[in-house]
């Protein structure tokens, strides 16, 4: 990670954003978190509260919130959600016992208000298990297509390894960069219910009841 540090920090004018990460426990959350902190994996053991870190990438601080998964310590998410710009969900690709209670949670999520205009990074993590579903299998369990008014991407990741994770990073630094610079205008009342929008996150001109090009890829 300090290779990336050193090739984009730049003297102007460091961009700070808020990320909340999170998931089911033993997802593999901690992992990546200080798999980007400090290039390396760290030996873990389930988060009960949360782990913090600043992460730096590309002219980006990330502050980094790893909130713990188990279902005792999700009922407290709710306590950071407030001014978050980045949301990452991680899924441990290999439990599809549990993908169903990964999407319950995924929506809940998506659901609260205080993370409406949060943008969504999953990350479809421990793709170097055999029993591994891909990141298309895992987009269809969760449901990622039904998902209306936000901009998100899924990305295949190997924690241990770190692949996938900065691809991940990349399309969120650019996603939060870009909504830094929008500048949204509502268009005039008279025009109705079909008037034209350029809907944040997506970047294309269409109408409400338009199908919405989606952003998730794989």
């Amino acid at each position: 990670m300090g290779a990336f540090q050193s090739l984009f920090k730049s003297v102007f004018g460091k961009k700070e954003m808020r990320i909340l990460m999170v998931g089911l426990d033993a997802a593999g959350k901690t992992t990546i978190l200080y798999k980007l902190k400090l290039g390396q994996i760290v030996k873990t053991t389930p988060t009960i509260g949360f782990n913090v870190e600043q992460v730096e990438y590309k002219n980006i601080s990330f502050t980094n919130w790893d909130l713990g998964g188990r279902d005792t310590i999700r009922p407290l998410w709710q306590h950071y959600f407030q001014n978050t710009q980045g949301l990452i969900f991680v899924v441990d690709s290999s439990d599809q016992k549990r993908i169903g209670e990964a999407r319950d949670e995924l929506n809940m999520l998506l659901n609260e208000d205080k993370l409406r205009d949060a943008a969504l990074l999953v990350f479809a993590n421990k793709q170097d298990l055999r029993t591994a579903m891909n990141a298309g299998e895992v987009t269809d369990k969760l449901g990622l297509h039904n998902i209306r008014n936000r901009s998100w991407y899924i990305q295949a990741t190997c924690a241990t390894s770190g692949d996938g994770l900065y691809e991940g990073l990349d399309w969120l630094s650019n996603e939060l960069k870009k909504r830094k610079n929008r500048v949204i205008v509502s268009p005039p009342q008279h025009l109705g219910s079909n008037a034209a929008l350029l809907t944040p996150g997506f970047g294309s001109r269409q109408t409400p009841d338009a199908p919405r090009r989606l952003c998730g890829l794989w």
